[in-house]
């Protein structure tokens, strides 16, 4: 039996509720292709410089529908940005303030209850475990970071081949 353990990239002192944007990515289950039609050998189309064309899978649908979701479930949650990957999804997330009725400020859900309400939608639509047990998530501090992310997701479908996830 292997003694691996899960490295924790979770700040401590963070409150990951707390109003922000956030970077977020999800690794399907074994980093399997399983959200673009015919993802293991069909690479995707140039359609011009700036976009690439593919087709999400029927389980690529129920994530597209499930990421467009979250703000019925968490309405000071915007979805900014996202891609869904045959392997992988990339999100800009950002929370702002909840007000309540009064006026006062209502806490927040934090980003680990939003990723893994999502996945739990997903994977309940799918019939079967979509993805890997945790997720990743950056910070984002200052806009220059904010638009060097939001370049990557945008990017990302014309670099797959080179992606770090490519397998």
């Amino acid at each position: 039996m292997s003694n691996h353990r899960r490295k924790h990239s979770r700040l401590t002192e963070y409150n990951y509720s707390q109003a922000g944007y956030y970077f977020v990515t999800i690794c399907t289950k074994d980093k399997e292709h399983t959200l673009w039609v015919g993802a293991g050998i069909a690479r995707p189309i140039p359609v011009d410089n700036s976009q690439i064309e593919y087709q999400l899978s029927p389980v690529g649908e129920i994530v597209r529908v499930a990421i467009e979701g979250i703000p019925n479930f968490y309405p000071n949650v915007v979805v900014d940005k996202y891609v869904i990957m045959p392997n992988h999804i990339h999100m800009i997330l950002i929370l702002t303030e909840v007000q309540a009725e009064l006026g006062r400020a209502m806490p927040a859900p934090t980003i680990s209850r939003i990723v893994n309400q999502m996945k739990g939608v997903v994977s309940k639509s799918a019939g079967f475990a979509v993805w890997q047990k945790s997720f990743y998530e950056h910070i984002i501090l200052n806009e220059a970071r904010y638009r060097e992310i939001w370049q990557y997701i945008n990017d990302n479908p014309a670099k797959w081949t080179t992606d770090e996830y490519f397998q």
